[in-house]
């Protein structure tokens, strides 16, 4: 059942602590809006993180947040929102009633500028029994608007001051083995688009941004999937591209209608594809491997090899990372391992495969790449980071007393790394 509400109601916003940011940051120049950053590459042009940082260097702020979730910390402004899902009946286990929160806060120190619970309610299913959250989406803003996807409990968007604007109820995911719910929509201009792969019946969604109705809505043959689609631009349209298993396809961003599409990736696809130079990548790696490089300028209606499909992969692909592409190189990991390769991104060909990033074994978040450097954030605790380039040439590791699977964030200065338990601000001090 789709229920759509929209609100004007005020509410008590918390006290926002001023803070002394970079005039970039105001107007979004600087900003990390969603969780691949302003291109949906994972690169930020603009940011100048730290190369080094411990518990006791170059940690400006360190919070404690409530409850669970892997969603990643986007960046607009004096602000870092973060999605959360504290449990309300600890007796009850992960499987109890939760309180789906969204939290605004401060740069400058890490105080809460505003926080609502979006939701509170049992969830109809459970999640990864290990490595799922009941918030394991990412919030997303373009200075208007925050909106915050906690899928089977609904979407919801707020102004920047945190006060609600309109939430929408897609219905229920049935999820394979009950492994959890995790894809962020993807926002272009007005609207929002909302992947809906599950064991029901599947969907993409186009939503205005302004009020959450409904543009179009298109069936999908897929079973779960966790990608975020992704919006390119080509001869003058907008096109939204979308991994799945049985298919990977594009839709036109104004209609809904299948621009091209092509045989499909493995099960359970989660990376989400990238695009530049009017190529696009869309890869996954659970129970097989498979990478296409697609070019854009061919694609049209089906698409099985050359001249659309410019080049293939089936080794090595990421189980649950999202690839890097950065400057003509693509990025990638191994499974969920610390095993790197680097492509050229026109030709396929290797810069270097098989990199052991022996600090960083175990890797869940996506790897992001600014001034020059890749940050891979291992599971355990422990950043590489290395030269951004054709040869391999790590510059540091550094570790922190957290477990982490969601991705940095990178803004001015900054990273943002948020962990099971705290939300790190990392920059030169």
């Amino acid at each position: 059942m789709r229920k759509l509400v929209q609100t004007s109601a005020i509410v008590a916003i918390g006290a926002l602590c001023a803070a002394s940011m970079p005039p970039a940051s105001a107007n979004g120049a600087g900003a990390w809006p969603s969780w691949r950053g302003p291109d949906a590459s994972g690169v930020s042009s603009t940011a100048t993180p730290p190369l080094e940082w411990s518990e006791s260097k170059n940690v400006r702020w360190k919070v404690e947040l409530p409850g669970r979730g892997a969603g990643s910390p986007i960046v607009w402004g004096d602000r870092v929102y973060v999605l959360t899902a504290v449990p309300t009946d600890a007796a009850a286990g992960p499987k109890g009633p939760h309180r789906f929160i969204v939290m605004a806060l401060s740069r400058k120190d890490g105080s809460i500028a505003w926080q609502h619970t979006a939701k509170q309610e049992q969830p109809h299913e459970g999640t990864h029994n290990q490595f799922g959250t009941m918030a394991s989406a990412s919030a997303v803003t373009d200075g208007e608007h925050v909106i915050a996807s906690f899928e089977s409990r609904g979407i919801y968007a707020y102004d920047m001051s945190g006060t609600p604007v309109w939430h929408i109820d897609l219905g229920d995911k049935r999820m394979r083995n009950e492994f959890g719910e995790g894809s962020t929509p993807a926002l272009y201009k007005d609207q929002l688009f909302v992947v809906w792969d599950h064991q029901g019946e599947s969907f993409i969604v186009a939503l205005d941004k302004r009020t959450g109705k409904e543009q179009w809505r298109t069936k999908r043959d897929e079973i779960d999937s966790w990608a975020t689609p992704l919006v390119v631009e080509h001869g003058g349209k907008a096109q939204v591209v979308t991994a799945g298993m049985n298919r990977v396809r594009s839709y036109d961003a104004a209609t809904g209608e299948i621009v091209w599409e092509g045989a499909g990736l493995t099960m359970n696809p989660i990376p989400s594809p990238v695009a530049a130079d009017g190529m696009v990548y869309l890869m996954s790696g659970f129970r097989g491997n498979s990478l296409k490089a697609i070019r854009l300028a061919e694609a049209k209606g089906e698409i099985a090899g050359e001249p659309a499909i410019a080049w293939a992969l089936d080794r090595d692909t990421p189980y649950v990372p999202s690839p890097l592409l950065y400057d003509g190189i693509l990025y990638f990991l191994k499974g969920n391992t610390g095993v790197l390769t680097a492509l050229d991104a026109r030709t396929g060909k290797p810069h270097y495969q098989l990199q052991r990033l022996e600090a960083s074994p175990n890797v869940f978040a996506s790897p992001v790449g600014a001034v020059n450097r890749v940050y891979v954030l291992g599971q355990q605790g422990t950043t590489t980071v290395f030269k951004h380039g054709t040869s391999f040439e790590q510059l540091a590791a550094n570790t922190l007393d957290d477990r982490f699977d969601a991705s940095p964030a990178l803004a001015d200065g900054e990273i943002y790394l948020r962990g099971y338990r705290y939300l790190y601000c990392i920059a030169e001090k």
